[in-house]
């Protein structure tokens, strides 16, 4: 959904990602007496707006759960699994293949235990997986120490002098040589801990590796800018100019401005009332969009993109819509409404006359404007943003407004503007076959999710390939709708549209046999739905250890590029699958770098637990996916996958870094820049 309004204004966003530290999850843990000898550890989350974190037992194919561990659990045992409390999030995700269940907002996980001894020690703590729509942060845990006296539990004397016999013999026959190589275990792990050379080679190579460089790589990087709410309302500004092309808007200009004009002999006087009939269709249009925001929240909105029963309903609706312009039947509001209202604007004065004017301008153009802004709510109200349909509207509402002000002014404009006709109805034709185009992507989300098959890749591209090759034909005067003139003619810009349209329907025809067709990667369904796959390209990394695999960048004399990633990194997939599998990125990373994939989620347990010292506290790493977390984090100073870097040889960047981003192009441009300065 995201990508919708970038396509409809034509404009592709090269966003740059700073290295930072992201925090968007604040945990509190405790210790809650139930009474007897039972008890519970709870860990309370409060999640940032936009995150979610994920539920308990997803699997070992899925995203990161939230676990308990147990490092140390002295006189208490576990009482069943980790259950939690809060809402539920259920949805398909098409990149795992499987539901998720996650939390937002708030969440809290409990972990039950017994106490089993007057006395205990607990040190545990939980691990949990978060992530954004473009971001996910690596495995992270919150720990809970705690020890104390035990209530309610109480030895039976026999028991006692059985086990403090026990204890005895045991202590009596230990062998001295044991108790000294444990001894020894311990300041092997301490010399370990002491230091993050460990499996270096070489020592000082291994410090030089990982000294920070996050000043450095700062110097690369521009500070970042958000420019989806700017194509949203450029999105809603074409939406808007597309409407006042239509029959139902058109023809209501010259004769409102006129209206104006002879309502007020002062010329001036008439302006301004234009204005303000102009200013109150903004008014008019931005509400609707601030219902729909306060009817659904962003969160909720955010929850209609991957909803399989309303991305059903958006598809119905769009189909209708299109049926609509195609001249099946006009989609109309009462005709008693727009009476009354009409009637109202004439009994009143002043300010409120015009804006009743304004809302009947509304309500009578709404067989035109009603798809239009459907389809625009449809697809912004999906952006998980709050403010995205209210800004939808703002650029639909002033393109809509911009001619009444602007005829106003300048009356003598009226005459050189192009005067109603079937070239109207072809307008309406056309965006009948684009809202058709989009409605197979709201069917193609649900299929995805029930796992029906019915609109698989090559399905997909059979139908956009047939509509918008029908478009070109139409646009040739070939195919006749009910509204449309017997001898309209093609006039030239039909002409060049029709070339454009006939253009992009071959551009699809490649992708039935697996071409990657990038300009629609966003809108077709997955490439592992594809059923004859002709095109094989794929990059792999060489190397999961960053010590080995730099020490190879340096045998080879060729640049790195550093993949912090997850094995349950969603968007760490789908970077993988859109922009890795284009032929020229391919060939960059398999040939001219050397890529050193890092699973920051990886559970391999490091020979020797490390001990390190972060912002004063002290954090024990216990597996290969902790050390590579630490290494993103005091070298990069970032926390999120997907990380991309560019360093030489000697651990320096070579380029800013780079998170999720699709834009094939800027990715190529990062890649070569890389290069040029490594040669440098």
């Amino acid at each position: 959904m995201k990508k919708i309004a970038t396509v409809l204004v034509l404009l592709v966003a090269s966003v740059y990602a700073m290295a930072q530290m992201a925090d968007p999850v604040h945990f509190t843990s405790k210790l809650v007496m139930l009474g007897g000898d039972e008890a519970q550890i709870e860990f309370s989350a409060k999640i940032d707006n936009g995150w979610h974190v994920y539920s308990t037992g997803l699997g070992n194919d899925g995203p990161i759960s939230a676990t308990f561990n147990a490092s140390k659990m002295d006189g208490v045992k576990t009482v069943g699994g980790l259950t939690h409390k809060g809402k539920e999030i259920s949805k398909f995700d098409n990149m795992f293949g499987m539901k998720l269940r996650y939390f937002e907002g708030s969440v809290t996980f409990i972990q039950k235990i017994k106490f089993t001894k007057p006395q205990y020690s607990i040190n545990c703590y939980l691990e949990y997986g978060a992530c954004n729509d473009e971001t996910c942060m690596p495995p992270t845990s919150v720990d809970f120490i705690k020890s104390g006296n035990a209530p309610a539990v109480a030895k039976d004397a026999a028991d006692d002098k059985a086990n403090n016999a026990a204890a005895a013999n045991a202590a009596a026959t230990a062998s001295e040589e044991g108790a000294t190589a444990e001894e020894g275990a311990t300041v092997s792990g301490d010399s370990v801990a002491a230091s993050m050379n460990v499996a270096a080679p070489d020592s000082a190579t291994a410090a030089s590796l990982w000294q920070p460089v996050i000043s450095d790589l700062k110097a690369y990087e521009a500070a970042p800018t958000d420019s989806s709410l700017l194509y949203i309302f450029f999105a809603g500004l074409i939406g808007g100019f597309l409407a006042l092309l239509t029959p139902c808007v058109w023809p209501i200009i010259p004769m409102t401005v006129s209206f104006f004009l002879k309502r007020n002999k002062e010329r001036s006087k008439a302006i301004r009332e234009a204005v303000t009939y102009g200013i109150s269709i903004v008014v008019i249009y931005v509400v609707l969009g601030l219902v729909v925001t306060l009817l659904f929240g962003a969160s909720a909105l955010n929850a209609l993109s991957t909803n399989a029963v309303f991305n059903i309903f958006f598809c119905l609706l769009l189909v209708v819509f299109a049926a609509s312009f195609f001249g099946a039947f006009e989609i109309t509001l009462p005709s008693s409404w727009s009476n009354k209202i009409d009637a109202k604007s004439e009994n009143t004065s002043g300010m409120l006359s015009i804006f009743l004017m304004a809302f009947t301008l509304t309500l009578v153009s709404f067989s035109c404007t009603g798809p239009i802004i459907g389809f625009l709510l449809v697809a912004v109200s999906t952006q998980g943003s709050i403010l995205a349909p209210t800004i939808g509207m703002l650029g639909f509402a002033i393109a809509l407004a911009i001619p009444f002000t602007l005829f106003a002014m300048f009356p003598s404009l009226l005459k050189s503007a192009p005067k109603s006709g079937g070239w109207m109805n072809v307008v309406k034709v056309v965006l009948g076959f684009i809202e058709l185009a989009f409605a197979l992507k709201f069917l193609s989300v649900a299929d995805l999710a029930y796992g029906w098959h019915i609109l698989d890749r090559e399905t997909f591209l059979a139908l956009w390939i047939v509509i918008f090759g029908l478009l070109g034909v139409y646009l040739l005067g070939w195919l006749k709708f009910p509204h449309d003139d017997e001898g309209n003619r093609t006039n030239v810009p039909q002409f060049f549209l029709a070339m454009i349209s006939l253009a992009f329907a071959i551009y699809m025809i490649p992708g039935l046999w697996g071409a990657p067709l990038k300009a629609i990667s966003a809108f077709a369904p997955p490439m592992n739905t594809q059923d004859f796959n002709l095109y094989k390209a794929s990059v792999e990394a060489k190397y999961h250890d960053y010590e080995a695999g730099m020490a190879a960048a340096k045998a080879e004399g060729k640049p790195v590029m550093i993949d912090f990633t997850g094995f349950g990194c969603v968007n760490c997939r789908k970077m993988e699958a859109a922009v890795w599998t284009d032929p020229k990125v391919a060939n960059m990373l398999n040939e001219k770098y050397v890529l050193i994939s890092l699973y920051v989620d990886d559970k391999t347990p490091l020979a020797e637990p490390m001990t390190v010292t972060e912002n004063g506290q002290q954090r024990t790493l216990r597996t290969v996916g902790d050390k590579w977390s630490y290494l993103q984090r005091v070298k990069f100073g970032a926390n999120t996958q997907p990380f991309y870097v560019l360093i030489d040889n000697e651990g320096k960047p070579l380029a800013g870094s780079r998170s999720y981003d699709e834009d094939i192009n800027a990715y190529i441009d990062y890649l070569q820049t890389g290069i040029d300065n490594y040669k440098k």
